[in-house]
């Protein structure tokens, strides 16, 4: 039993999973205290009155809490931008992929300048591109 959790825990990628929440978690912490502690103080001097987060709309008896949806509006745009950033500088593009062509005889994938197909042993002549 154990050796059959085991295994599950590492064919789905339990862990992998895991550590991607730890660290999400960690990061959101981060870019929550960096949207509160320098983004949204230069908002609240952008904004007149800097009491904003409170402002309701009152219809009758229900109170609608406009600046709480702005405010939130706004945080999360933010962090969305920083988000972004963070990951642009992280995550860099993969490489393009070598140019390849089909074998005409088996029509696998081969390299560009290939002289033999790699799958079906196949004599390939080159092709030479005319500009």
């Amino acid at each position: 039993m154990w050796r059959e959790f085991k295994a599950f825990l590492v064919s789905a990628n339990v862990l992998a999973l895991a550590i991607a929440v730890v660290i999400g978690a960690a990061m959101a912490k981060v870019v929550s205290a960096l949207v509160a502690d320098f983004i949204m103080p230069i908002v609240g001097f952008a904004v007149p009155g800097g009491e904003w987060r409170t402002a309701t709309w009152n219809v009758g008896r229900v109170k609608f809490l406009v600046g709480d949806f702005a405010g939130a509006v706004i945080d999360f745009l933010i962090i969305g931008f920083i988000v972004w950033r963070i990951s642009k500088a992280f995550i860099r593009p993969a490489a393009a992929a070598p140019a390849a062509r089909a074998c005409p005889y088996c029509r696998l994938p081969i390299d560009e300048a290939a002289s033999r197909c790699p799958h079906c042993t196949s004599e390939l002549t080159l092709v030479r591109a005319t500009n």
